[in-house]
Formats: C-alpha cells, structure tokens, sequence
C-alpha cells in the first residue's frame, strides 16, 4: 500500500483524497468537508511533529509541555483547568506534563486561598526564559512551514481556521 497520505508529494496527496472519494462513493457524505478536516488534521498533525522533533527536542519539550509553558508566558498564573483548556491538552495529559515541568524548575504549583479544589500554575522565572529561548527557532521554523504561502493566503488561513474553531466551539457547547 503506498503511503499516499504520509507523501509529500502534492499529486500523491490529491490521488490520495480522489480515492478514498472513491471508497466511500454512494454514503450520503460531504465529501468537501471530508477532504477539509482530513487535510486539516494531517497539516496540524505533521506541523505538530516538525516542530517537536525540528525545535523543541533540543530543550526536551513535547508540544503539551510548551504549549502550556507559553500559554503561562503570555497569560502569567491560572488555574490549572484554565490553563489546560487554553494549552488544548485534557486535564489528565496537564497533571503529567505540569508533574514533569515542576521537576525541572520551570512551573510552580500552588492551591488557591480562596477556593482550595483549585490549583494554580504559573511559569518559574526559569520557565519563562525556556519559552524566551525556544520561540526564536519555533517562529523560524513556523515561517519555514508557511513559506508557500503568501502573506495573503496567511492571513487567509488563519481566518479560516478561527472560523472553524468558533463552529467548533459553538457545537460543543
């Protein structure tokens, strides 16, 4: 079996999206949003792995870890549901990943005075110089990833995506 989706190769990518058009032919689908999503996660899946193995292996991040560490960055202090939620990562994966950032120095934990089932979390100054030391080379290789597209089509895709992410949101809801 080629590996038509793991291709780099933009006519094995279209072949590969004509055949499972193909394999799915006479389901009541919409085989539009079908090839969108598809391509979506694939694009995220693939920026995803560039830039854990590309930039944050060298600091030994996965992307939860500096995800939550650059929301922490941004943001400062918040309770760790919040933080979880804005990181993208379920509380379960932020327990683990926030265990191992606190062993090395670059989250702290704390309970909340006022309500004591919270837990806030906040970037050491250790962890704020880490994401300060990462985000030159993760913004370079995020320009690499986007280099064929034109400012336009950037700031195209990124309306469409939030555009998505509000019809997503709303859904859930």
């Amino acid at each position: 079996m080629p590996r038509l989706f793991a291709s780099d190769d933009d006519r094995d990518l279209v072949r590969a999206e004509r055949e499972v058009r193909a394999a799915f032919d006479g389901l009541d689908l919409d085989l539009r949003a079908l090839t969108a999503v598809s391509n979506i996660f694939r694009a995220a899946t693939a920026v995803r792995n560039h830039m854990e193995n590309g930039v944050l292996a060298e600091h030994e991040l996965s992307w939860s870890a500096f995800t939550s560490l650059f929301v922490l960055r941004v943001w400062g202090e918040m309770d760790a549901r919040s933080l979880a939620a804005e990181a993208g990562v379920t509380a379960a994966t932020l327990t683990g990943v926030m265990k191992t950032l606190e062993s090395r120095g670059l989250l702290r934990r704390r309970g909340d005075s006022d309500d004591k089932r919270k837990v806030m979390v906040s970037a050491t100054a250790k962890g704020r110089k880490v994401v300060d030391q990462v985000m030159p080379s993760f913004n370079r290789h995020e320009k690499m990833v986007t280099q064929a597209l034109t400012d336009d089509e950037q700031d195209d895709l990124a309306r469409s995506l939030r555009a998505i992410l509000r019809t997503v949101d709303a859904i859930d809801l």
